[in-house]
């Protein structure tokens, strides 16, 4: 496995294992096999509705805790933020069954994020999250985050697919030293990602499929990634991209697949920004 380095010195498996909309009922199966095709790095959050799904099957693969990263995600709080982010982090600790994250995300770039951000840098502090970031902030939020508070963000989890690249937005995180992670990273098979030509003709010249070549050109380009399946055979498939190495053109000829366009919301549209804001979860 292949790492990042974070900007607070903490190493990152470039590539882990993500859980969104993976019933809980499914969950525990899925995560179990995950860990036993080799992934180091977990991906829930509470917004999911199965970090009890992924503590179960943590605790039941006997991995030595030091062996893991697992990330979490802070929903958006309502006021006092600062209050109410400690008693999210610490639900989620208790769903998980662990003493610490290894990253813990903000979510969702509304609310109160001064508020979110001081409670989280509150916990880095004392060690319950070696890490924290945040997502889906575009570059004009995170770069306010950025100027304005003491920590820099180790990490923006953003949506990132051959589709919609955001080239300029990665060089404004590059440049304020915060990893980029793709959520999304197929784009869910959206534009028939996996009847794109150009992706099944580069992955027959390795014997590999649509899913290995994406992932590969994006851990290439030194973004994280963090497929998820339900299928044993797919999720040991999505880790066996270390062995091929794509070429100068081909990463190239990827780039021309861009549409600049998301393929599934805009965390521009006032709409979009009501729904997430309202959205409460339950306790």
């Amino acid at each position: 496995m292949e790492h990042v380095t974070l900007n607070n010195g903490t190493e990152m498996p470039v590539l882990g294992f993500g859980v969104h909309q993976i019933p809980p009922d499914l969950t525990e199966q899925a995560v179990s096999e995950a860990l036993a095709a080799g992934y180091r790095l977990i991906d829930t959050a509470a917004a999911f509705g199965n970090e009890e799904a992924v503590g179960w099957a943590i605790k039941s693969s006997g991995i030595p805790r030091e062996e893991l990263f697992i990330t979490g995600k802070l929903w958006v709080q309502d006021a006092p933020a600062e209050d109410n982010t400690r008693r999210a982090f610490e639900t989620s600790l208790a769903r998980l069954g662990l003493d610490h994250l290894d990253l813990y995300l903000m979510h969702q770039p509304y609310g109160d994020v001064y508020g979110q951000w001081r409670a989280m840098e509150a916990l880095h502090r004392e060690g319950h999250a070696k890490a924290i970031g945040v997502a889906n902030f575009y570059p004009d939020r995170l770069i306010d985050l950025t100027l304005n508070n003491a920590v820099t963000p180790a990490v923006n989890q953003i949506e990132t697919h051959p589709f919609f690249q955001r080239a300029a937005d990665h060089d404004v995180m590059r440049e304020h030293g915060v990893q980029i992670q793709s959520w999304g990273g197929f784009a869910e098979g959206r534009n028939d990602l996996f009847a794109t030509p150009l992706l099944r003709e580069i992955g027959k010249q390795y014997g590999k499929s649509v899913a290995q070549v994406v992932l590969r050109w994006l851990t290439q380009r030194g973004i994280g990634a963090i497929p998820k399946s339900v299928r044993a055979d797919r999720i040991a498939e999505n880790i066996d991209i270390f062995d091929f190495e794509l070429s100068d053109h081909q990463m190239a000829q990827i780039t021309t697949l861009d549409t600049g366009e998301s393929q599934f919301f805009d965390h521009h549209d006032p709409e979009i920004v009501t729904w997430l804001t309202r959205r409460r979860l339950d306790a």
